[in-house]
Parts: structure tokens; C-alpha cells; sequence
């Protein structure tokens, strides 16, 4: 009977699950579907949306009116440089704060999370000065600065977190052995951490790839990412319902495949050391 009541509560949660997901997904398969619409039809009801033929029509206008591959690859830098940048900052960060004894490093940890609770646009006047000044205005490098601080207090907490997990006892070990403290962040810690930071760079990737507001302010063409390609599809002679699907089909396409074949890695990371 009790293996019966767990069989079936199984089912109902996996259901539930799917439910779930699905309602997550549904605007994403929506955007999907119409991206493969005509302009007419992308308009129609819903149903007559769905039965209209199938078009490539606004996948080859997109591609006829924006350079796709410059914003792709600006994405691609943005992403992976600011992550890597982090990383660089946040794995020593980490490191004291998990393993160096200090009564403020809750403090410390708290201040950094409260950083993310300000408004962007609080903030907007004094960064775009600053670019301007310096002329990092529409540049690759200016850009990777800003977004590396945006996530570095996630990436430090995140890291932190994986950390503490790892006993104590093997860095004392490594030290009694004559390790360095860059043998023993490089050769002991980090090896022992990889699911976690493997997991951190992921979605320190996926945060920097949708990050849109500095994007939009602080580039307009040199070193615009995928964000700004998919606003250039809203004008103020309308939305191009189809041709904005496509966009933004042909925008987070990337990051769904990544997301899709490191899955398994995401979850391991983000479950590590819950169960000891």
C-alpha cells in the first residue's frame, strides 16, 4: 500500500513538473512559432496563426537587414570574457572568505548581495560619464568591465557556498606539505571545486548573454551584442511581430543549446554538497 502511495505520488509530481515547465516554455515556443510566420499571419488569431503555412520570410529579411554574426560574436565575448574576468577576482575572494577565520564575512557576503537590489538606472548618469570621458563608449572592453561587476557578488556568493563544502583538513594537509597558497587555490581547491565553478560559469554566462539595460545604454553598433539586435526590431513605426521573433529566436537560440547539452553539469553544481 505505502509502495503504491509513493508510485502514485511520483506520477503526480512529475506531472505537476511538466506542467510547469511547460507553462515556463510556452512563451518561448510561442516566439518560435511566429518567428516561422508572415507578417500578416503573425497577427492573425491564434489559431489562425498556428494554421497559416510556415515561411522563412523574416528569418532571411533579418538576416538581409543586420549583421547577425558581429552582434553573435560581441555576445559570445561579452559572455565568456566577463565570466572568466570574475572568476579571476571571485576564486581568491571566495578562497578568504571560506577558509580565512573573520567575524564579518556574513557582513561582508550580505553587502555584496544588497549591491544587486539597486536600480540600474540609479546608477546610469555617473556610468555613462565615465565611458564618455574615457571613451569606452559602443566598446568590447568597457562593457566586459561592467558586466563582470554586475555578477561578480552572485559569482563570489555562489563560489563561497562550494567552498565551505570542501574540508578544511585537505588545504591544512596541502600546507604541512609546503604548498604555496597559488598551489593550493590552483592544484588543490580548484580541482576539488569544479562542479561548482563549472556551474557558476554557466549561469554567469547566461546572466551576462540576457543582460540588456547596459547593453542598450552603452553600445550602439561596434560592440552591440544580441540584446541590441533584437531591439533594433522595435521602432516607432510598430512592432514587426514576426521579424521580432526571429530576432529573438535567432538571439537565445545559443544559449538554449548550451543550456540543453550542460544540463546535466548545471544541476550537479547546483546540488553540490547538499547532500554530504
Amino acid at each position: 500500500m505505502a509502495r503504491k502511495s509513493t508510485h502514485t505520488r511520483k506520477i503526480a509530481v512529475t506531472i505537476i513538473a511538466w506542467a510547469i515547465g511547460f507553462v515556463i516554455f510556452f512563451p518561448i515556443l510561442w516566439t518560435i512559432l511566429m518567428s516561422f510566420k508572415s507578417e500578416g499571419d503573425a497577427i492573425k488569431a491564434p489559431m489562425a496563426m498556428l494554421a497559416a503555412p510556415w515561411s522563412f520570410e523574416s528569418y532571411a529579411e533579418v538576416q538581409a537587414r543586420s549583421n547577425y554574426s558581429l552582434h553573435f560574436m560581441n555576445s559570445v565575448i561579452l559572455s565568456v570574457g566577463s565570466t572568466l574576468l570574475a572568476l579571476i577576482i571571485a576564486v581568491p575572494a571566495a578562497w578568504a572568505m571560506a577558509f580565512v577565520p573573520g567575524k564579518r564575512t556574513k557582513d561582508l557576503l550580505m553587502w555584496m548581495l544588497s549591491t544587486k537590489m539597486m536600480p540600474a538606472v540609479g546608477v546610469l548618469v555617473p556610468m555613462y560619464l565615465i565611458f564618455r570621458n574615457f571613451g569606452l563608449l559602443d566598446s568590447r572592453s568597457g562593457l566586459v568591465v561592467v558586466l563582470t561587476l554586475i555578477n561578480l557578488p552572485i559569482v563570489i556568493w555562489m563560489l563561497y557556498t562550494y567552498f565551505k563544502e570542501i574540508p578544511g583538513e585537505i588545504l591544512e594537509a596541502a600546507r604541512m606539505d609546503g604548498a604555496s597558497l597559488r598551489a593550493e587555490i590552483l592544484y588543490v581547491l580548484t580541482p576539488m571545486a569544479v562542479p561548482g565553478i563549472a556551474s557558476t560559469m554557466l549561469l554567469n554566462i547566461i546572466l551576462a548573454w540576457n543582460e540588456a539595460f547596459w547593453t542598450l545604454q552603452l553600445t550602439t553598433h561596434d560592440a552591440a551584442p544580441l540584446t541590441q539586435f533584437i531591439a533594433s526590431y522595435s521602432s516607432p513605426e510598430g512592432l514587426f511581430y514576426a521579424k521580432l521573433s526571429a530576432a529573438s529566436t535567432m538571439a537565445i537560440a545559443p544559449i538554449l543549446i548550451l543550456g540543453w547539452f550542460s544540463q546535466k553539469q548545471l544541476v550537479r553544481g547546483l546540488t553540490f554538497g547538499a547532500v554530504k
